[in-house]
């Protein structure tokens, strides 16, 4: 009887924590992430991720060179017992350069998952439409996009300028820990206005 109550106990802390999480990506925690974020260090360390997955991958360094904007979260935590949240913060790159504003992950999730990791990622944006779904006042949610492509090493082999006319792509880079899985289902993309 003891280990039910235990149970019922930790299924109702993690459900109550995971319906607080959706809106810390427009509540006090992503005011406070901001606050303590400085603008030239979030465009510098971004700056730099992208030099370095060019270098790295020529498929990504091509998509860049077409891509509308890149959206880069060069380090993303992602930490989890059972119940599990990531968060970074990243700047989005125009294709002349310039930084074209400066924006949070966030999210969480649930299940069967232990661990710490941390890891950076790019949103190639290929069009209007992909450009215009992280300007939403309430934030995008990436998982819910139908025009969202994570490429793998497999499908950076096979993506031609014919196939790369229109929706957003998502690169995985520079992952450590001792977590399973990378993905970006839950996670949520909110504009934010750090310091200089």
């Amino acid at each position: 009887m003891k280990t039910a109550s235990k149970f019922i106990a930790l299924a109702l802390a993690s459900l109550s924590t995971i319906s607080l999480v959706p809106s810390c990506a427009n509540g006090p925690i992503a005011q406070t992430n901001a606050a303590g974020a400085s603008s030239s260090q979030i465009a510098s360390d971004s700056r730099a991720a992208l030099r370095s997955l060019y270098r790295q991958n020529s498929a990504a360094r091509a998509l860049g060179a077409r891509a509308k904007a890149v959206l880069v979260f060069p380090n993303v935590v992602k930490g989890g017992l059972m119940v599990g949240a990531q968060g970074g913060n990243g700047a989005l790159i125009r294709n002349d350069g310039s930084i074209g504003g400066y924006y949070q992950t966030a999210g969480a999730s649930y299940g069967l998952q232990a661990g710490v990791q941390q890891y950076g990622y790019a949103l190639f944006l290929m069009d209007n439409a992909a450009f215009d779904n992280i300007n939403r006042s309430s934030g995008w949610e990436i998982g819910s996009s139908p025009s969202l492509v994570v490429v793998d090493q497999g499908m950076a082999t096979s993506l031609t300028t014919t196939t790369i006319n229109k929706g957003t792509y998502a690169f995985f880079f520079n992952q450590r820990g001792l977590m399973g899985g990378l993905g970006l289902q839950g996670a949520k993309i909110t504009r934010i206005n750090p310091a200089n």
